[in-house]
């Protein structure tokens, strides 16, 4: 991995999702310092980042625009390279994601945001397919606990499914503080 090649993605990391009934506070305060430590050594070491947006225009739900949620979440709005809406559960097949990175001749993405096993893990999965080696940061993603047939299944076991089905396939799984390391050591 070369830092010159490198984008870090931050994905749906937008207000919309405080105003949801599956919110839960105490799991992104544990998230937040990981996203924001991340985002911070990409823009010391000039790594651009590029701020996913996630919209459902006419649903009058908290993803619809006209609700006005759907802007960078409070403390993460700093600026950005580029800003992309998709209304899609990746980052690449309703935007010009692809495009813009190839232009760039960035081949590494490094992957963070809001939700672990849905656009995070999607977006990961066809940058994968489409060529581009991936760095998923696990604990710079952020998911809640999700309900199917009775059964409850915790934020922490949807990671550690999200990392088991990606590992090796279509990701590196890595700690925010070891890929900072990496970074680090790179430019020394």
């Amino acid at each position: 991995m070369s830092l010159s090649n490198t984008a870090l993605l931050m994905i749906d990391v937008q207000s919309s999702f405080p105003a949801r009934d599956y919110w839960v506070e105490s799991l992104a305060e544990a998230w937040r310092p990981n996203q924001r430590a991340l985002l911070n050594a990409a823009k010391a070491h000039q790594i651009p980042v590029v701020r996913i947006l996630h919209e459902a225009p006419g649903s009058q739900g908290a993803f619809d625009p006209e609700q006005g949620l759907v802007c960078p979440l409070e403390d993460f709005n700093d600026a950005v390279a580029i800003t992309f809406n998709k209304r899609v559960h990746n980052a690449f097949s309703d935007t010009s994601l692809e495009s813009w990175l190839r232009e760039r001749g960035i081949t590494h993405l490094v992957i963070s945001g809001i939700r672990t096993e849905q656009c995070c893990e999607t977006t990961s999965r066809v940058g994968s397919d489409l060529g581009f080696s991936v760095d998923f940061v696990s604990d710079a993603t952020l998911t809640f606990p999700m309900t199917r047939q009775g059964i409850t299944w915790s934020a922490e076991d949807i990671k550690a499914r999200t990392e088991l089905v990606l590992e090796e396939r279509f990701a590196r799984i890595v700690s925010t503080l070891d890929l900072i390391n990496e970074w680090q050591t790179q430019r020394e």
